[in-house]
Protein backbone atom coordinates (compact mmCIF):
# COMPACT_ATOMS: atom_id res chain seq x y z
CA UNK A 1 0.00 0.00 0.00
CA UNK A 2 1.35 3.47 -0.90
CA UNK A 3 2.05 6.17 1.68
CA UNK A 4 -0.90 8.22 0.39
CA UNK A 5 -3.27 5.23 0.77
CA UNK A 6 -1.94 4.65 4.31
CA UNK A 7 -2.63 8.29 5.18
CA UNK A 8 -6.15 8.08 3.73
CA UNK A 9 -6.82 4.96 5.83
CA UNK A 10 -5.40 6.75 8.90
CA UNK A 11 -7.99 9.57 8.56
CA UNK A 12 -10.86 7.02 8.62
CA UNK A 13 -9.39 5.09 11.58
CA UNK A 14 -8.67 8.34 13.47
CA UNK A 15 -12.35 9.35 13.24
CA UNK A 16 -13.40 5.88 14.45
CA UNK A 17 -10.88 6.22 17.33
CA UNK A 18 -12.41 9.54 18.43
CA UNK A 19 -15.90 7.95 18.36
CA UNK A 20 -14.66 5.01 20.47
CA UNK A 21 -13.10 7.31 23.09
CA UNK A 22 -16.29 9.43 23.19
CA UNK A 23 -18.19 6.36 24.50
CA UNK A 24 -16.49 7.02 27.86
CA UNK A 25 -15.13 10.59 27.76
CA UNK A 26 -17.80 13.30 27.49
CA UNK A 27 -16.59 16.54 25.88
CA UNK A 28 -12.88 17.44 26.34
CA UNK A 29 -12.56 17.12 22.55
CA UNK A 30 -9.53 19.41 22.21
CA UNK A 31 -7.74 17.60 25.07
CA UNK A 32 -8.29 14.14 23.49
CA UNK A 33 -7.10 15.53 20.12
CA UNK A 34 -3.91 16.88 21.67
CA UNK A 35 -3.14 13.60 23.49
CA UNK A 36 -3.60 11.68 20.22
CA UNK A 37 -1.48 14.20 18.28
CA UNK A 38 1.25 13.72 20.87
CA UNK A 39 1.07 9.91 20.65
CA UNK A 40 1.13 9.73 16.83
CA UNK A 41 4.01 12.27 16.81
CA UNK A 42 5.96 10.15 19.32
CA UNK A 43 5.93 12.86 22.02
CA UNK A 44 4.88 13.12 25.67
CA UNK A 45 2.10 15.27 27.17
CA UNK A 46 1.61 17.07 30.45
CA UNK A 47 -2.04 17.43 31.54
CA UNK A 48 -2.62 20.30 33.95
CA UNK A 49 -5.84 20.59 35.93
CA UNK A 50 -7.41 20.35 39.35
CA UNK A 51 -8.23 16.85 40.72
CA UNK A 52 -11.48 15.22 39.58
CA UNK A 53 -11.48 16.10 35.87
CA UNK A 54 -11.18 12.43 34.76
CA UNK A 55 -7.54 12.73 33.63
CA UNK A 56 -6.74 9.12 34.66
CA UNK A 57 -9.91 7.77 33.03
CA UNK A 58 -9.09 9.66 29.84
CA UNK A 59 -5.57 8.23 29.56
CA UNK A 60 -6.78 4.70 30.37
CA UNK A 61 -9.53 4.96 27.71
CA UNK A 62 -7.09 6.24 25.09
CA UNK A 63 -4.66 3.37 25.79
CA UNK A 64 -7.46 0.78 25.48
CA UNK A 65 -8.67 2.24 22.16
CA UNK A 66 -5.09 2.24 20.83
CA UNK A 67 -4.50 -1.38 21.93
CA UNK A 68 -1.52 -0.44 24.10
CA UNK A 69 -0.26 -1.57 27.52
CA UNK A 70 -0.93 0.93 30.26
CA UNK A 71 0.46 1.45 33.73
CA UNK A 72 -0.01 4.17 36.30
CA UNK A 73 2.26 5.56 39.00
CA UNK A 74 0.78 7.70 41.75
CA UNK A 75 3.51 10.22 42.56
CA UNK A 76 3.78 10.93 46.29
CA UNK A 77 6.39 12.80 48.41
CA UNK A 78 7.97 9.48 49.56
CA UNK A 79 8.21 7.85 46.08
CA UNK A 80 11.73 6.65 45.23
CA UNK A 81 13.37 6.41 41.76
CA UNK A 82 13.47 2.58 42.10
CA UNK A 83 9.65 2.59 42.50
CA UNK A 84 9.49 3.91 38.92
CA UNK A 85 12.37 2.19 37.13
CA UNK A 86 12.65 -1.06 39.09
CA UNK A 87 15.49 -2.46 41.18
CA UNK A 88 18.02 -5.28 41.37
CA UNK A 89 17.39 -8.02 43.94
CA UNK A 90 19.35 -11.10 44.99
CA UNK A 91 17.55 -14.23 43.82
CA UNK A 92 17.74 -17.70 45.39
CA UNK A 93 20.96 -18.47 43.40
CA UNK A 94 22.70 -15.46 45.00
CA UNK A 95 22.82 -13.60 41.66
CA UNK A 96 21.40 -10.17 40.95
CA UNK A 97 18.14 -10.12 39.05
CA UNK A 98 16.46 -6.97 37.71
CA UNK A 99 12.79 -6.53 38.62
CA UNK A 100 11.22 -4.19 36.09
CA UNK A 101 9.24 -1.24 37.42
CA UNK A 102 6.01 0.26 36.01
CA UNK A 103 8.03 2.39 33.53
CA UNK A 104 8.21 -0.73 31.30
CA UNK A 105 4.94 -0.27 29.39
CA UNK A 106 3.61 1.55 26.30
CA UNK A 107 1.66 4.34 27.99
CA UNK A 108 2.81 5.46 31.42
CA UNK A 109 0.48 7.69 33.39
CA UNK A 110 2.59 9.71 35.83
CA UNK A 111 -0.22 10.88 38.09
CA UNK A 112 0.33 14.14 40.01
CA UNK A 113 3.99 14.23 38.93
CA UNK A 114 4.65 17.46 40.84
CA UNK A 115 3.78 15.89 44.21
CA UNK A 116 7.17 14.14 44.31
CA UNK A 117 10.62 15.73 44.88
CA UNK A 118 12.87 16.59 41.87
CA UNK A 119 15.19 13.58 42.48
CA UNK A 120 12.33 11.19 41.71
CA UNK A 121 10.97 13.35 38.86
CA UNK A 122 14.45 13.13 37.28
CA UNK A 123 14.20 9.30 37.21
CA UNK A 124 11.77 9.72 34.31
CA UNK A 125 14.12 11.98 32.31
CA UNK A 126 16.21 9.21 30.71
CA UNK A 127 13.13 7.09 30.01
CA UNK A 128 11.38 10.00 28.27
CA UNK A 129 14.35 11.10 26.18
CA UNK A 130 16.28 7.89 25.44
CA UNK A 131 13.35 5.40 25.62
CA UNK A 132 15.67 3.33 27.85
CA UNK A 133 16.78 3.14 31.49
CA UNK A 134 20.13 2.29 33.07
CA UNK A 135 20.28 0.24 36.29
CA UNK A 136 23.49 -1.15 37.78
CA UNK A 137 25.44 -0.14 34.67
CA UNK A 138 23.13 -2.13 32.35
CA UNK A 139 20.92 -0.49 29.72
CA UNK A 140 17.32 -1.70 29.32
CA UNK A 141 15.25 -0.62 26.32
CA UNK A 142 11.60 0.28 26.86
CA UNK A 143 8.68 -1.00 24.78
CA UNK A 144 7.87 0.80 21.55
CA UNK A 145 5.85 2.90 21.13
CA UNK A 146 6.46 4.59 24.50
CA UNK A 147 4.70 7.66 25.91
CA UNK A 148 4.59 9.44 29.23
CA UNK A 149 1.32 11.23 29.94
CA UNK A 150 1.85 13.13 33.17
CA UNK A 151 -0.81 14.95 35.18
CA UNK A 152 0.02 17.97 37.28
CA UNK A 153 -1.99 19.90 39.84
CA UNK A 154 -1.88 23.68 39.48
CA UNK A 155 1.41 24.93 41.00
CA UNK A 156 -0.35 27.13 43.55
CA UNK A 157 -1.67 24.07 45.42
CA UNK A 158 -0.05 23.04 48.68
CA UNK A 159 2.57 20.27 48.67
CA UNK A 160 3.69 20.63 45.04
CA UNK A 161 7.25 20.77 43.66
CA UNK A 162 7.55 22.73 40.38
CA UNK A 163 8.94 20.61 37.52
CA UNK A 164 12.49 21.63 36.48
CA UNK A 165 12.73 23.35 33.07
CA UNK A 166 14.75 20.40 31.64
CA UNK A 167 11.89 18.06 32.57
CA UNK A 168 9.20 20.41 31.21
CA UNK A 169 11.03 20.65 27.88
CA UNK A 170 10.77 16.85 27.48
CA UNK A 171 6.98 17.21 27.13
CA UNK A 172 5.80 17.92 23.61
CA UNK A 173 2.49 19.45 24.76
CA UNK A 174 1.12 21.04 27.89
CA UNK A 175 -2.65 20.59 27.91
CA UNK A 176 -4.85 22.61 30.25
CA UNK A 177 -8.03 20.87 31.38
CA UNK A 178 -11.00 23.10 32.15
CA UNK A 179 -14.16 22.30 34.11
CA UNK A 180 -16.89 20.76 31.90
CA UNK A 181 -19.79 22.87 30.65
CA UNK A 182 -23.14 22.53 32.46
CA UNK A 183 -24.57 20.15 29.82
CA UNK A 184 -21.37 18.05 29.71
CA UNK A 185 -21.45 17.68 33.49
CA UNK A 186 -25.11 16.58 33.34
CA UNK A 187 -24.14 13.94 30.73
CA UNK A 188 -21.18 12.78 32.86
CA UNK A 189 -23.37 12.38 35.96
CA UNK A 190 -26.03 10.45 33.98
CA UNK A 191 -23.42 8.12 32.46
CA UNK A 192 -21.52 7.42 35.70
CA UNK A 193 -24.42 6.90 38.11
CA UNK A 194 -26.06 4.04 36.19
CA UNK A 195 -25.18 0.36 36.12
CA UNK A 196 -24.02 0.42 32.50
CA UNK A 197 -20.69 -1.02 31.36
CA UNK A 198 -18.98 0.29 28.25
CA UNK A 199 -16.42 -1.81 26.38
CA UNK A 200 -13.73 -0.07 24.35
CA UNK A 201 -12.55 -1.80 21.16
CA UNK A 202 -8.83 -1.68 20.34
CA UNK A 203 -8.62 -0.09 16.87
CA UNK A 204 -4.81 -0.03 16.54
CA UNK A 205 -1.84 -2.14 17.65
CA UNK A 206 1.60 -1.15 18.94
CA UNK A 207 3.28 -2.04 15.62
CA UNK A 208 0.69 -0.06 13.61
CA UNK A 209 1.29 3.03 15.74
CA UNK A 210 5.09 2.70 15.29
CA UNK A 211 4.59 2.45 11.48
CA UNK A 212 2.31 5.50 11.49
CA UNK A 213 4.91 7.49 13.44
CA UNK A 214 7.51 6.65 10.75
CA UNK A 215 5.03 7.51 7.98
CA UNK A 216 4.27 10.91 9.54
CA UNK A 217 8.00 11.69 9.85
CA UNK A 218 8.41 10.89 6.12
CA UNK A 219 5.72 13.43 5.19
CA UNK A 220 7.14 16.21 2.95
CA UNK A 221 7.07 19.78 4.26
CA UNK A 222 7.82 23.05 2.44
CA UNK A 223 10.86 25.08 3.52
CA UNK A 224 8.74 28.18 4.15
CA UNK A 225 6.63 26.22 6.71
CA UNK A 226 9.78 25.08 8.57
CA UNK A 227 11.09 28.66 8.45
CA UNK A 228 7.77 29.93 9.85
CA UNK A 229 8.01 27.43 12.77
CA UNK A 230 11.63 28.36 13.56
CA UNK A 231 10.79 32.07 13.20
CA UNK A 232 7.88 31.73 15.63
CA UNK A 233 10.11 30.04 18.24
CA UNK A 234 12.89 32.63 17.73
CA UNK A 235 10.40 35.43 18.45
CA UNK A 236 9.76 34.00 21.96
CA UNK A 237 13.39 34.72 23.02
CA UNK A 238 13.70 38.12 24.69
CA UNK A 239 16.43 40.63 23.78
CA UNK A 240 17.33 38.97 20.48
CA UNK A 241 17.23 40.34 16.92
CA UNK A 242 13.92 38.52 16.24
CA UNK A 243 12.07 39.44 19.43
CA UNK A 244 9.70 42.38 19.71
CA UNK A 245 9.74 45.00 22.45
CA UNK A 246 6.62 43.33 23.92
CA UNK A 247 8.47 39.99 24.35
CA UNK A 248 11.59 41.66 25.79
CA UNK A 249 9.36 43.49 28.31
CA UNK A 250 7.25 40.56 29.52
CA UNK A 251 9.23 37.33 28.95
CA UNK A 252 12.12 36.00 31.07
CA UNK A 253 13.23 33.38 28.56
CA UNK A 254 11.84 31.74 25.47
CA UNK A 255 11.63 28.31 23.86
CA UNK A 256 14.65 26.26 22.70
CA UNK A 257 15.26 24.32 19.45
CA UNK A 258 13.24 21.33 20.73
CA UNK A 259 10.14 23.54 20.40
CA UNK A 260 10.87 24.07 16.67
CA UNK A 261 11.29 20.31 16.14
CA UNK A 262 8.04 19.59 18.02
CA UNK A 263 6.12 22.28 16.09
CA UNK A 264 7.08 20.67 12.76
CA UNK A 265 6.38 17.09 13.92
CA UNK A 266 3.03 17.97 15.51
CA UNK A 267 2.04 20.01 12.41
CA UNK A 268 2.72 16.93 10.24
CA UNK A 269 0.50 14.79 12.49
CA UNK A 270 -2.20 17.50 12.58
CA UNK A 271 -2.15 17.62 8.76
CA UNK A 272 -2.40 13.81 8.56
CA UNK A 273 -5.48 13.72 10.83
CA UNK A 274 -7.14 16.32 8.55
CA UNK A 275 -6.47 14.29 5.39
CA UNK A 276 -3.64 16.52 4.08
CA UNK A 277 -0.44 15.10 2.60
CA UNK A 278 1.78 18.00 3.67
CA UNK A 279 1.46 20.48 6.55
CA UNK A 280 1.07 24.23 6.01
CA UNK A 281 1.38 27.31 8.23
CA UNK A 282 -2.19 26.81 9.55
CA UNK A 283 -1.12 23.42 10.98
CA UNK A 284 1.82 25.08 12.79
CA UNK A 285 -0.56 27.68 14.25
CA UNK A 286 -3.07 24.99 15.31
CA UNK A 287 -0.49 23.22 17.53
CA UNK A 288 1.57 26.24 18.65
CA UNK A 289 -0.20 27.03 21.93
CA UNK A 290 0.21 23.56 23.48
CA UNK A 291 3.85 23.35 22.39
CA UNK A 292 4.96 26.83 23.50
CA UNK A 293 2.84 27.25 26.65
CA UNK A 294 5.27 25.52 29.02
CA UNK A 295 8.45 26.66 27.28
CA UNK A 296 7.95 30.42 27.46
CA UNK A 297 8.49 31.84 30.95
CA UNK A 298 6.92 35.23 31.69
CA UNK A 299 8.52 37.63 34.14
CA UNK A 300 7.23 39.38 37.28
CA UNK A 301 6.07 42.38 35.23
CA UNK A 302 3.77 40.14 33.13
CA UNK A 303 2.44 38.48 36.30
CA UNK A 304 1.86 41.86 37.99
CA UNK A 305 -0.03 43.14 34.94
CA UNK A 306 -1.91 39.81 34.67
CA UNK A 307 -0.71 39.09 31.14
CA UNK A 308 -1.19 35.34 30.66
CA UNK A 309 1.17 33.08 28.73
CA UNK A 310 -1.75 32.38 26.32
CA UNK A 311 -2.07 36.13 25.61
CA UNK A 312 1.68 36.34 24.89
CA UNK A 313 1.53 33.40 22.44
CA UNK A 314 -1.63 34.78 20.78
CA UNK A 315 0.23 38.05 20.23
CA UNK A 316 3.08 36.14 18.52
CA UNK A 317 0.62 34.32 16.26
Amino acid sequence: MSDVAHLDEFVIKYKALKTEIAKVIVGQDAVVDTILLSIFSGGHSLLVGVPGLAKTLMVNTVSQALGLDFSRIQFTPDLMPSDIIGSEILDENRTFKFLKGPVFTNILLADEINRTPPKTQAALLEAMQEKAVTVGGKNYSLSTPYFVLATQNPIEQEGTYPLPEAQLDRFMFEVNLEYPSFQEEVDVVKATTQNKEVTIAALFSASEISQLQKLIRKMPIADNVIEYAVGLVSKTRPNTAQSSEFISTYVDWGAGPRASQNLVLAAKTHAATKGKYSPDIEDIQAVALGILRHRVVRNYKAEAERISIEAIIDRLL
